[in-house]
C-alpha cells in the first residue's frame, strides 16, 4: 500500500527544477565581473543549495561580509536577468505534483519571491498551498526554513515528508523532525546524503506516488 502523507515540502534547485546552468553561469559573471578567478562549474554545481555567503567565503580567501554581500547583489541581478532561460522543470515533476494528494509547500534556499516566480515560470505555482524561501534567517543544513514553512501551514513536524537532493536538505530535515525523502537526480553527494540518513530514496518523481 502507497505511503502518503498530509503535507510534502520540497526543496526546489536540483529537485524540481534543474537550474545548475544559470546558477552556475551566473555565479562565473559575477567572478569574471570582480576579477576573481573562474571556478570548475563541478564545484560550483556541489553548492547549489547552500546560500552564497558560503560559496563565495570558501573560493575567494580573505574576502569580508561587505565584500561577499556586494557579490551577492551582483549576482541576484545578473540571475534574475536571465529570465530562467537556461532552466527546466525535471521530467515528471509537473505531473507528480498534480497527481499527489496532500498540501505542499517548499523549503529552499532561494528567497521566496523567486521561488514564486520561477514556480509560476514553470507551471508549478498552483499546486502550492505556501512557498517558504530563506528570507535573512540561516539556510540549510540549519532547520530554520523548514520550520518557517511548518509555522506558516500551521502543522506538525510529524505529518510532513519533506523531498530534497543534497545533504543539505537531509541534515536540515533531520535537524526539524520530519521525514525525508532524498533525489538521486539533483546536485548532491549520494554517499554524504546516505551518511546523513534519509528515510526513503527516489530516482524519478512518480515515486512519490507509490513509496
Amino acid at each position: 500500500m502507497a505511503l502518503f502523507f498530509p503535507v510534502y515540502l520540497f526543496d526546489v534547485d536540483g529537485t524540481l527544477t534543474d537550474s545548475a546552468p544559470d546558477i552556475t553561469s551566473s555565479v562565473l559573471e559575477t567572478l569574471d565581473r570582480n576579477g576573481y578567478p573562474a571556478q570548475p562549474v563541478s564545484l560550483l554545481r556541489s553548492y547549489i543549495g547552500k546560500h552564497l555567503t558560503e560559496l563565495f567565503t570558501d573560493i575567494i580567501p580573505g574576502i569580508d561580509q561587505a565584500g561577499i554581500d556586494d557579490l551577492i547583489l551582483q549576482y541576484r541581478a545578473i540571475y534574475t536577468a536571465k529570465g530562467h532561460s537556461g532552466t527546466r522543470a525535471y521530467e515528471g515533476v509537473v505531473e507528480t505534483l498534480a497527481a499527489l494528494p496532500g498540501r505542499k509547500g517548499t523549503a529552499t534556499t532561494k528567497g521566496s519571491a523567486m521561488t514564486r516566480v520561477v514556480l509560476e515560470q514553470f507551471g508549478m505555482l498552483p499546486y502550492f498551498e505556501h512557498v517558504q524561501g530563506t528570507d535573512g534567517f540561516p539556510a540549510k543544513p540549519a532547520p530554520d526554513v523548514i520550520h518557517r514553512g511548518l509555522e506558516a501551514m500551521g502543522v506538525a513536524a510529524s505529518d510532513v515528508l519533506f523531498v530534497g537532493d543534497s545533504t543539505a536538505d537531509v541534515v536540515a530535515g533531520r535537524a526539524a523532525g520530519v521525514t525525508v525523502c532524498a533525489v538521486r537526480w539533483g546536485y548532491g553527494n549520494h554517499e554524504e546524503m546516505a551518511a546523513a540518513g534519509p528515510d526513503f530514496w527516489i530516482d524519478h518523481p512518480s515515486q512519490l506516488l507509490s513509496l
